[in-house]
């Protein structure tokens, strides 16, 4: 089994999808989102996913929502796509993929099927071979969730890099952890992921996919240093502070992981407003009261202070 050569770590940017009151995606708020999460340190860009509304765009606007993020990149980070749904659709938007130029893709469930493990075997193996030349990553969740023999019949493949975490079985990590250490790159992908990263850093799993990024990236960094530095009067005042409280209200209805974060993002005064699509719903006015009075307060005692891209530069 050879070894990985690796994918971005760190804190990783997943941006949303802007959409206007009409419905039209808001490209001029997208490249907005895409360049604060650069210029704030965010050390990837995972566009078109599930914060992305992956599975209500059109394939204009999953061209555009990339095209969009290289321009905003502008090459100071690596990007990746959603790649997934129904397989036909899957094997085109990682050709898309490798043609405008992305890094690699994460490999999002099949469409609405429980498949059996041979069944995951060869979907992921048709979209693989499909785009031989990207990194690939696995997205372990709802109707996707691969033993330790597919990963390890998956890991035959070379372009697969990493493994991401969105399910919280702590006892199949440690198994896929421990067999696939080297080989593997393993992401934390669970709902506001700030919430159980200490439980995936004794596992060696120091990267995760941050929601609250697009609008606290500050407040996720802070966090990131606290945990891998072992402060934990700071990790227990922003649990108390921000993320607790902001989770509890992410866990009140079904699609908030995704409606919460434009709602955060409105608030904190970016172009990005609240409309989402269906099935997809919009945070509820008292919902939007209470994260307003969470950020203020949050903003107030944990303010910004310079970029994590002018620090870098200086």
């Amino acid at each position: 089994m050879g070894q990985s050569t690796g994918i971005a770590k760190g804190i990783l940017g997943f941006p949303v999808a802007p959409f206007t009151e009409a419905g039209k995606l808001d490209e001029q708020a997208l490249f907005e989102n895409i360049r604060f999460l650069v210029e704030e340190g965010l050390d990837a860009i995972y566009i078109a996913c599930g914060s992305g509304e992956f599975q209500s765009l059109d394939r204009k606007e999953y061209e555009v929502m990339i095209d969009t993020a290289i321009e905003a990149v502008a090459g100071k980070v690596p990007i990746y796509t959603g790649v997934g749904g129904n397989l036909r659709t899957a094997v085109e938007l990682a050709a898309i993929s490798e043609e405008k130029g992305a890094d690699g893709f994460l490999l999002l469930p099949p469409y609405l099927i429980q498949g059996e493990q041979e069944g995951l075997y060869q979907y992921a193996k048709e979209i693989f071979e499909s785009a031989p030349d990207l990194d690939a990553i696995i997205y372990q969740r709802d109707n996707a969730i691969y033993s330790v023999e597919t990963v390890r019949r998956l890991a035959a493949f070379p372009q697969l890099k990493g493994f991401k975490d969105g399910v919280g079985n702590m006892d199949l990590n440690i198994c896929l952890t421990q067999e696939f250490k080297g080989r593997l790159d393993f992401l934390n992908g669970m709902p506001m992921a700030e919430v159980t990263m200490p439980a995936y850093v004794p596992l060696g799993i120091t990267t995760y996919s941050s929601a609250i990024s697009n609008y606290i990236p500050h407040i996720s960094r802070m966090y990131y240093e606290a945990l891998l530095a072992g402060d934990q009067d700071t990790l227990d005042a922003l649990y108390a502070d921000v993320i607790l409280p902001i989770n509890s209200i992410r866990k009140q209805r079904n699609g908030y992981a995704v409606s919460l974060i434009k709602a955060g993002m409105e608030i904190i005064g970016l172009q990005t407003r609240g409309y989402v699509r269906p099935p997809v719903v919009p945070v509820t006015k008292e919902h939007y009261k209470e994260m307003e009075q969470i950020l203020s307060k949050a903003l107030n005692k944990y303010p910004r202070r310079e970029k994590i891209s002018e620090i870098k530069e200086s």
